[in-house]
């Protein structure tokens, strides 16, 4: 039986021509010019491939890519970018939103084939590992970025399985932790990228926040408030010039089930474990949710 592939693509020859090299590799296609039913279908057909064009008349393709992988639904589609835009920020931002692949144009047959093969195939990698989706943040060294994107994962998080107060202490020990590879990591320098990995399993939430600092010693750190004596570090602050606070890593331990670090200290990782039988429910079902957040997120 054929399998369904949807080419979103407003040159129709272009269109037309992608969709003869899919037939001939077994694949049924369904060629739309423009994006604004795009989603939509996806969400109902569930393709095994969808090759999108990223400069469309009514919307971009960016958009389109980011609303599928927010989408838990949608979120393993594998996406392969087709697009003449390619410069080194406009590959980052469709890898930013979730892209499998971005394949510049022009490109010859055995470069497309590649790149829904390898597409396809870290999908599947998903799949065999457990994983009900996976996307891939980078913002600038800002808390002003850093605050936007917690808003974008407060709602995406909802319709993960994770109850309303779970995604409160998620999001909280996201912005103290986020600050902190922000403010000690890169000193404040908003140019520099910090990676923040979402990754939802049968079982659990994981948050990976990752800087391109020199990293620490969380083991070690007289600045910051420790379990057994969680003020004392305050006079170490006073001495050292720094402001009240240092309690960020002692939160954020709290508000999660498992928190670790890598060996550099440059990389958190956070985990949140779905309520007992609660998770991977249909959306009406999962604590905390409503048919009308689906209706507005």
């Amino acid at each position: 039986m054929d399998r369904k592939a949807l080419i979103i693509e407003d040159e129709p020859e272009l269109g037309e021509l992608l969709g003869e090299h899919l037939r001939a590799w077994g694949y049924q296609p369904h060629i739309v010019n423009e994006g604004i039913n795009a989603v939509s279908w996806i969400r109902n057909n569930k393709p095994e491939i969808v090759l999108l064009d990223l400069l469309l008349p009514d919307t971009d393709g960016y958009t389109i890519c980011e609303l599928l992988k927010l989408d838990r639904d949608t979120n393993l589609v594998p996406v392969v970018m087709i697009t003449a835009l390619s410069g080194n920020d406009d590959r980052a931002r469709g890898l930013e939103v979730g892209a499998n692949h971005y394949l510049c144009k022009p490109f010859t047959s055995a470069e497309l084939k590649r790149a829904i093969q390898s597409a396809q195939a870290k999908i599947e990698n998903l799949k065999r590992s457990g994983a009900a989706g996976e996307i891939h943040f980078r913002l600038r060294s800002d808390t002003h970025y850093l605050d936007e994107l917690n808003q974008m994962l407060a709602s995406l998080l909802l319709f993960s399985g994770l109850t309303q107060k779970q995604v409160k202490q998620l999001t909280t020990a996201i912005r103290e932790l986020g600050c902190n590879a922000i403010e000690w990591g890169h000193k404040k320098q908003v140019d520099r990228i910090v990676h923040l990995d979402y990754r939802i399993d049968p079982e659990k939430v994981t948050i990976v926040i990752r800087d391109s600092g020199p990293g620490f010693n969380p083991s070690n750190l007289p600045h910051a408030a420790g379990t057994e004596d969680p003020i004392a570090h305050m006079e170490v602050r006073e001495t050292l010039g720094l402001r009240e606070g240092g309690f960020g890593i002692l939160m954020a331990r709290g508000l999660v089930d498992e928190l670790s670090y890598n060996t550099p200290g440059n990389e958190v990782t956070l985990v949140k474990y779905f309520p007992a039988g609660d998770h991977l429910k249909p959306d009406s079902q999962r604590t905390g949710e409503t048919s009308t957040k689906r209706q507005h997120a």
